[in-house]
């Protein structure tokens, strides 16, 4: 069993890339298309194989393939940039133009602006001519270059409008949204018989996109929200019963939030959506800061956005653009409770909320060779007539995978694994609270 990435035809051209088929000879090899990766490295996956005499599901390895589906002298490639910021995305467009203008000599790359609004004709935006000089730079900075929006546009005037302009392959830059979008553009251009590629290149800074390691920018937001975290435990320590609340991205899972508190050891609890916890009671979350400030005068809290959700009264369902679940303020409301129950000593609290800050950062040196390695694999697969796949890092080995595995669900972290309990060994938080 493997996950099967679509194709859109049998590749006739040969590659560009003067690289090699053998081994041995000191030169990067070509990836034949039966070379793969398993998906489940575990003994008893093994074992259980064995048994069974079943094949392991397997990963298609990314990377340049020897024959190529479009003609690098006719090819028009594309690249839009969708939803919320996330440190790297400038890296992985400049990645792209690089790798299409030095690799395989595409003369013709189009910036599409503002997300999938950029596809429909009605908004106006038209779209930009990249060329290497005008991207050379721009990974030096955050957001994004082209310009992000977010909400779907009718995919039948989406297609159309790669046809019009004759765009032979298109790469995504977005979160679960955005891939179920170009996923969608992608089924649409099957069904009309087009040779149109369409590529996802996963871009969450939460970090919860199903299947792959990481997705690009969690680590930057992790590293950027260190100092942060340093100076809110400074602004703790230097009042008695001081309490900083600190509120991170993480709408539906806690990665940025556990992450940064154990790159930042000064972080006493860590709230995150996966936890069910409760604020009242002996057990609950209050009695164990009370518990907390009694011994040590100050504590310093980091909250995920989505975090607690169960403790607010039930209302109508507010979404975003995107579909996204608006959360209720969690970091307001803990501050409010913590002043009301502590009403019978001396506490002060202040609330950070460094979101906007932290997303906008420009991506750091870890987060920009993983962007440039993203961007590169993105292209193979691309000129190879590959199509509705999604390129990625799993059990650190870059894979093709198709864009349908990875949304069909919502990573979150595991309160049984080593990871989550390295958290509670750093903050020395009880293991439930309430």
């Amino acid at each position: 069993m493997e996950f099967q990435n679509r194709n859109l035809g049998i590749p006739k051209y040969v590659s560009p890339l003067e690289l090699s088929t053998v081994r041995g000879d000191n030169i990067f090899n070509f990836v034949d298309e039966r070379e793969k990766f398993v998906l489940d490295l575990s003994n008893d996956n093994y074992s259980r194989c064995l048994e069974q005499g079943l094949n392991p599901v397997c990963l298609e390895k990314a990377g340049p393939r020897q024959h190529l589906f479009f003609d690098t002298d006719k090819t028009t490639a594309a690249i839009v940039t969708c939803g919320g910021l996330c440190p790297g995305i400038n890296n992985v467009i400049r990645g792209i133009v690089m790798a299409l203008h030095y690799f395989y000599d595409i003369q013709k790359i189009l910036g599409i602006p503002y997300g999938y609004e950029g596809l429909n004709p009605e908004k106006g935006h038209g779209f930009i001519h990249l060329t290497p000089e005008k991207v050379k730079d721009i990974h030096q900075f955050g957001g994004t270059f082209l310009g992000s929006s977010r909400g779907a546009q009718k995919v039948s005037v989406m297609v159309n409008t790669l046809v019009k302009n004759k765009i032979d392959i298109l790469f995504a830059i977005g979160g679960d949204g955005t891939l179920k979008g170009v996923d969608a553009i992608g089924e649409e251009i099957s069904r009309k018989g087009l040779d149109i590629a369409v590529v996802g290149i996963p871009k969450t800074i939460d970090n919860d996109i199903d299947i792959i390691d990481k997705s690009f920018g969690f680590e930057t937001s992790f590293d950027v929200s260190g100092s942060i975290l340093r100076d809110a435990h400074n602004e703790a320590a230097g009042a008695f019963n001081g309490v900083s609340i600190i509120k991170l991205m993480g709408r539906d899972s806690g990665f940025i939030a556990a992450s940064a508190a154990l790159a930042m050891p000064v972080v006493n609890f860590v709230l995150i959506p996966e936890m069910d916890f409760k604020l009242e009671g002996p057990n609950g979350f209050l009695e164990a800061l009370r518990q907390r400030l009694s011994q040590k005068r100050h504590a310093v809290i980091v909250v995920a956005e989505g975090a607690g959700q169960h403790l607010f009264e039930k209302r109508d369902v507010v979404k975003d653009a995107s579909g996204n679940i608006q959360h209720q303020d969690i970091g307001r409301y803990l501050m409010e409770k913590i002043k009301l129950y502590f009403d019978d000593i001396q506490v002060t609290v202040k609330y950070i909320d460094p979101s906007y800050i932290i997303r906008s950062a420009p991506a750091n040196s870890s987060d920009s060779v993983y962007c440039s390695r993203l961007a590169y694999h993105a292209v193979h697969g691309a000129m190879a007539g590959k199509t509705r796949f999604v390129v990625s890092k799993v059990n650190n080995q870059f894979v093709y995978m198709p864009i349908s595995e990875v949304t069909k669900k919502r990573k979150k972290i595991d309160l049984e694994s080593e990871f989550w309990f390295s958290v509670l060994q750093s903050t020395g938080q009880p293991f439930f609270l309430g």
